[in-house]
């Protein structure tokens, strides 16, 4: 296989790794950073989609404790049923709107403008909900009950818009609702194997006819990549929200969006189908 495209891969498995459980949306990053390394075509999606897989993983590793002591206590822990219920209670707004209107989001706003406006929008958001006080209700996740779920739950729709980013949304949203900055990284972490997994496969499945085989090595490639930096990410995170907030994310995405904005309206980047 062409060593340049494997580099894209380790590129793009990188990028996606780093920016899936930060709120900085790695939706809009794979398509901007593709756009830059003219990967986008439709042999791009179904990597875009497979490499997701390399990341979720990671999060299941990293939380493989938790995760074997609730299946273990389905049934008969009352703390473990309502994670299980929590967790699927958030899952399903988003779920049913993408069902219903994943093929119009994916037209109309799978482009670098819509992503670009979306991160100066999310960052925006993210900046007033750290300057508003902040009274928490959640300090850890099994404290929730199926109200904050159900308003996180509502909170992840936003995240359909590509560049308003998952766990921004579940994580703000955490925020808003009476969640520790704590509470509510891991519930966004927890609340992305569901919803994630369900994604990809679907994906997968309506794309299936542009499969190919001579792409394995390009997936693997880009998997892996995804899977380590996103280990990476996770615990940087936890590490970092135990003794910071997220306006530096804001920043980001605010600084990263207007040079997206600035950089398509003065010609200097020919972003494509603007």
């Amino acid at each position: 296989m062409d060593f340049i495209v494997l580099l894209k891969a380790l590129i793009l498995g990188v990028v996606e790794g780093l920016t899936e459980f930060l709120p900085v949306s790695s939706t809009g990053h794979l398509i901007l950073v593709g756009d830059l390394l003219d990967f986008n075509d439709e042999r791009a999606k179904v990597f875009f989609i497979s490499i997701q897989l390399g990341a979720i993983l990671a999060v299941c590793w990293e939380y493989r404790n938790k995760i074997i002591e609730v299946v273990r206590g389905i049934g008969t822990s009352e703390s473990a049923n309502r994670f299980v219920i929590n967790v699927m209670i958030a899952f399903l707004p988003a779920a049913i709107l993408g069902l219903l209107f994943i093929k119009i989001i994916k037209f109309y706003l799978f482009h670098p403008i819509p992503v670009a406006t979306a991160l100066i929008v999310g960052g925006l958001l993210i900046l007033w909900a750290e300057r508003r006080e902040h009274v928490i209700e959640v300090e850890q996740v099994d404290d929730m009950d199926w109200k904050h779920a159900l308003k996180i739950g509502l909170a992840q729709c936003l995240a359909l818009i590509p560049g308003t980013s998952r766990s921004g949304a579940t994580i703000i949203g955490g925020l808003f609702f009476g969640l520790s900055r704590k509470a509510a990284a891991e519930f966004s972490f927890f609340l992305a194997i569901p919803t994630m997994f369900a994604a990809t496969f679907y994906d997968l499945f309506k794309n299936r006819e542009l499969l190919d085989w001579s792409d394995l090595g390009l997936i693997v490639t880009g998997f892996i990549a995804a899977f380590l930096s996103a280990l990476v990410a996770v615990r940087g995170l936890l590490k970092f929200v135990s003794n910071h907030d997220f306006t530096i994310f804001a920043w980001y995405r605010i600084v990263f969006g207007i040079v997206i904005l600035v950089t398509a309206y003065t010609g200097v980047i020919s972003w494509s189908e603007m």
